[in-house]
């Protein structure tokens, strides 16, 4: 298979299109990748890194009010569509995936405009302006949660695949995730991440929690402040307990977060639509505080939705506080009942084989061509 990939501007639209093309090459060896995305990108340093063909597009967002702006997007999209066109002639694509933001649209729109199958995934509970406008010109529609079928009705196919992010986790090895925070496996563990960069708020009441952790004595609480705030988290942290305990552990990073995921008994987490995903694809009950810095409040969206479920709590930012955010994990940690009820519900949302059921659709797209 030859399949073109594009989607970018935040890890939430990059990752799950590097999943799916993971997973054609495991399903066919002879396969080829190119990745179009945009030359300022964040998708302009991952893929590479990948080894993975890029070549790049110029494009930028319409402005969600009337802007003098917006008609120069339009001819930057004319003229992203053209330069699309002529990576595409080149390459001879069997397949073009978009998988949401501003450079999905001229590929995208052009591969259906030369006869292409193409297929769209979008991760989010309330869908993005690029694959709103890309549903009518795409061969098939994939969706992460069931709330965003009905958003798709101009689609000519629409599928509720999950997120390809749920792939990679359930692979991982929870040994290795207990090995590598040196503890015993089996330890109850509460992990807190605020997302590759941390988030200052969610570190914040970590921190003002600290105190209260003597309450939950046989838990080990793993947080993950992100590089940038980790020095000044660590100060705050020392401030107010000079000697750490032994069930506290504060990391900058983590270079196996599937493995930790695999290993933990909860998790106190930002609502992206990947992160849900690897989540809900080991069924681990959640706290979910979503961004509410990004575009259209979709975290919140995919935050209620898992919550509704019962697989989940959602606290809104403005309420967080060190004490909230500990009698929700006291709660749950001390409620076996509840753990298990919300892992089973975790469990239900969960699409392990989210990836491989793109690629069937793929396959279809371009046997149906």
């Amino acid at each position: 298979m030859r399949i073109v990939l594009t989607g970018g501007g935040t890890g939430g639209h990059i990752y799950p299109a590097l999943a799916i093309g993971k997973q054609v090459v495991e399903e066919d060896g002879s396969s080829s990748i190119l990745y179009i995305g945009s030359p300022n990108g964040l998708e302009s340093r991952i893929v590479p890194a990948q080894g993975i063909p890029f070549e790049p597009v110029e494009i930028s967002g319409f402005r969600r009010k009337l802007s003098f702006e917006n008609i120069k997007t339009v001819m930057r999209f004319l003229k992203g569509v053209r330069r699309s066109k002529q990576l595409l002639r080149k390459f001879k694509p069997d397949v073009v995936v978009g998988t949401g933001g501003y450079v999905c649209g001229p590929v995208v729109y052009a591969a259906a405009k030369l006869g292409i199958p193409t297929l769209i995934h979008e991760q989010n509970a309330d869908p993005g302006l690029t694959n709103k406008f890309l549903a009518r010109y795409a061969g098939c529609v994939a969706v992460s949660f069931k709330e965003s079928l009905p958003r798709f009705n101009a689609a000519k196919r629409i599928v509720n695949t999950g997120n390809p992010c749920a792939t990679n986790v359930v692979r991982a090895i929870a040994d290795n995730g207990y090995q590598s925070l040196g503890l015993q496996s089996g330890s109850r563990i509460v992990l807190m991440v605020g997302g590759s960069r941390g988030a200052k708020a969610m570190n914040d009441a970590m921190v003002d929690m600290v105190p209260l952790l003597g309450r939950l004595p046989d838990v080990h609480f793993v947080f993950v402040t992100g590089e940038s705030y980790y020095d000044g988290t660590m100060e705050r942290m020392k401030r107010v307990m000079p000697r750490i305990s032994n069930n506290i552990h504060p990391l900058p990073y983590l270079h196996n977060m599937p493995e930790v995921l695999g290993a933990a008994t909860l998790i106190v987490s930002r609502s992206g639509a990947s992160s849900i995903a690897e989540i809900t694809a080991l069924g681990i009950p959640s706290i979910l505080i979503p961004s509410p810095n990004v575009t259209n409040n979709h975290q919140e969206a995919n935050a209620r939705s898992v919550a509704q479920s019962g697989a989940a709590e959602m606290i809104i930012e403005k309420n967080l506080s060190g004490e909230s955010l500990f009698e929700h994990i006291y709660s749950i940690m001390t409620d076996e009942q509840r753990l298990s009820t919300m892992s089973e519900a975790s469990l239900k949302l969960g699409m392990p084989q989210s990836a491989s059921m793109i690629v069937s659709e793929l396959k279809k797209l371009i046997e149906d061509r």
